[in-house]
C-alpha cells in the first residue's frame, strides 16, 4: 500500500492532480482562519472556550463541525461549503418530483449545466439566509437558545453589521464552491466532499490532544477517572467502528442480469451474464444530515416559549441528546429518511423498463412489472439492514459520551456524520488514484484481486 502512494508521485498527471488538490485545500483552510470584520476575536474565543456544548449537534455546533472550526473565530468561511451541499440535495430531491427538471436531467451535458446553474442560484439564496442568521447569532446568541455572553461579541451591532456579514460570508462560500469545482476538474476526488472532509479532519489533532491531556491528568471533563487504558480501549473501538463503516459503505447485493442475444445490423451480438449492484447503505450520510437538520430547530423554538414548565418538559425530547426520548426520535427519523431517500433516488419501474429495452432480464423473473416488484422487494430488505446500522452508527457517539464520559468533540469521530463522510470520501479518492495506477501498470492499494488473476484462479 505504501508503495502505491510512492508510485502516485511517479506519474506526472496524477502527481499534478494531487498537488493541485493539496494546494486548493490549503487555500480553503486559510479562508477558514481569516476572521470576519466587526467581531471581537478575544470575546468570541473566550465564549466558545467557556461553553463547549457548542460542539454538540446544535445549530452552531453543526456549522462549526463542517467549517473545520471556522465558527470559533467567525471566519469568512464560517458557512463553509454546506450551503452548496444543501442546494445540491434539494435539487436532487426535486428532480424526480418536477417533470421539467427530470426532462432537463435527461438532456445530457446541456441539461446538467442548467441544473448546476440553478444549484448555484439556490446556493446564493441559502447563503443569504444562513449568513443573516449567523450575524444575528453573533449579536444575540440567546435567540438560538445559547447562553448569554459575558461581553458583546460584536463591536458595533446593527443592520450595517448584518449586511456586511451577509456579503462577506456569501462571498466566502461562493469562493469555496469555486475551489471545490477546481478540485473536481483539475484535481483528484470530488471537490466539495474533499473540502468538507479536510474541515472535519482538521479538528482531529485538537481532539486527540485533549484526549491525551485527560489521560495525563487522570480525570475526564466530567470529573470521572480517565487513564491510558481508556485511551487504548477508545482506539480499539475506533478501529472496529471504522472497519464496520467501510464494510457497510462498500457492501452491496449483486443481482444477476442475463443479456439476451441481439442482432445489430449484420452482426449477431452474443449474450452474457453481468450483475446489478444494490448498495446496502444506498442513502449514505443523507438520513443523518436530514434528521440532524430538523432536530436543530426545536431548541431554537423552545427558546421563545415563555412557559418554563413547557420548555423544561420538551427539553428532554429535543435538547438533551443523552436522554432516551431524544435518541429514540433521532433514530426513528434516520430510519424514515433512509427509506425516503431510497424511494426518491431508486426507481425500480424505470430500471425494469431499461432492462427490457436492452433485452436483459433477471434469471427466474419475468421482464416488466415482476422485475420491478422483485427489485423493490429486494431493495426494501437491503435498506432495512443499512438503516439499522446507520442508526446505530449515528447514536454511538452520544452513547459513548453518556456512558464513558468521553467529550463530544472526541466522540464525534467514532460515528455519525463525521466518520461516514471521511470514510466515503477517502474510499472514493483512493479509488480514483488506484484507477490511474492500474491504467499505467502499477500495483494499486490492494493486491488481492490482481494476485488471484495472475495465478489463474
Amino acid at each position: 500500500m505504501f508503495s502505491a502512494f510512492t508510485n502516485s508521485f511517479k506519474i506526472k498527471e496524477l502527481r499534478n492532480k494531487i498537488l493541485i488538490m493539496l494546494g486548493i485545500v490549503a487555500l480553503s483552510r486559510i479562508a477558514a482562519n481569516i476572521p470576519c470584520p466587526g467581531v471581537d476575536p478575544k470575546a468570541l474565543s473566550e465564549y466558545f472556550e467557556q461553553y463547549r456544548q457548542l460542539d454538540t449537534a446544535s445549530f452552531m455546533g453543526m456549522f462549526d463541525l463542517f467549517s473545520g472550526g471556522a465558527l470559533g473565530h467567525f471566519a469568512i468561511a464560517t458557512l463553509g461549503i454546506m450551503p452548496y451541499i444543501s442546494a445540491s440535495i434539494i435539487m436532487q430531491l426535486l428532480i424526480p418530483v418536477l417533470p421539467a427538471l427530470e426532462k432537463m436531467a435527461r438532456e445530457g451535458d446541456v441539461g446538467k449545466q442548467k441544473i448546476n446553474q440553478y444549484t448555484r442560484y439556490l446556493t446564493l439564496i441559502i447563503c443569504v439566509v444562513q449568513g443573516a442568521m449567523a450575524a444575528m447569532a453573533m449579536m444575540r446568541p440567546e435567540r438560538l437558545g445559547l447562553p448569554h455572553p459575558a461581553q458583546d461579541l460584536v463591536l458595533n451591532p446593527g443592520p450595517a453589521f448584518v449586511l456586511m456579514t451577509v456579503v462577506i460570508l456569501t462571498c466566502g462560500t461562493m469562493f469555496l464552491m469555486w475551489l471545490g469545482e477546481q478540485i473536481t476538474h483539475y484535481g483528484i476526488g470530488n471537490g466539495a466532499s474533499v473540502i468538507i472532509t479536510v474541515s472535519i479532519i482538521s479538528r482531529m489533532p485538537a481532539s486527540c490532544l485533549h484526549l491525551f491531556d485527560m489521560a495525563k491528568n487522570g480525570i475526564s471533563d466530567s470529573g470521572q477517572r480517565f487513564t491510558g487504558v481508556h485511551v487504548m480501549i477508545l482506539f480499539i473501538i475506533f478501529a472496529l467502528v471504522t472497519a464496520a463503516t467501510i464494510l457497510i459503505t462498500q457492501g452491496q447485493r449483486r443481482i444477476p442480469i442475463q443479456m439476451a442475444k441481439r442482432i445489430v445490423g449484420f452482426n449477431k451480438m452474443k449474450g452474457g451474464t453481468t450483475y446489478m449492484p444494490l448498495k446496502v447503505n444506498f442513502s449514505g450520510v443523507m438520513p443523518i444530515i436530514f434528521a440532524s437538520a430538523i432536530l436543530m430547530f426545536p431548541p431554537m423554538i423552545l427558546a421563545w416559549i415563555p412557559t418554563e414548565f413547557t420548555r423544561s418538559t420538551l427539553a428532554g425530547l429535543f435538547v438533551r441528546q443523552e436522554s432516551f426520548p431524544y435518541m429514540f426520535i433521532y433514530g426513528f427519523m434516520i430510519l424514515i429518511f433512509s427509506y425516503f431517500w431510497v424511494a426518491n433516488q431508486f426507481n425500480p419501474i424505470q430500471i425494469s423498463e431499461n432492462l427490457k429495452k436492452e433485452g436483459a432480464y433477471v434469471p427466474g423473473i419475468r421482464p416488466g412489472r415482476p422485475t420491478a416488484e422483485f427489485l423493490d422487494h429486494t431493495m426494501t430488505r437491503i435498506t432495512l439492514a443499512g438503516a439499522i446500522f446507520l442508526t446505530a452508527l449515528a447514536l454511538f457517539p452520544t452513547i459513548l459520551t453518556a456512558e464513558m464520559n468521553v467529550p463530544y468533540m472526541v466522540a464525534s469521530f467514532f460515528g455519525g456524520t463525521s466518520l461516514l463522510i471521511i470514510v466515503g470520501v477517502m474510499l472514493d479518492t483512493l479509488s480514483q488514484m488506484e484507477s490511474h495506477l492500474v491504467m499505467r501498470n502499477y500495483d494499486g492499494f490492494l493486491k488481492r484481486g490482481r494476485l488471484r488473476s495472475r495465478k489463474g484462479r
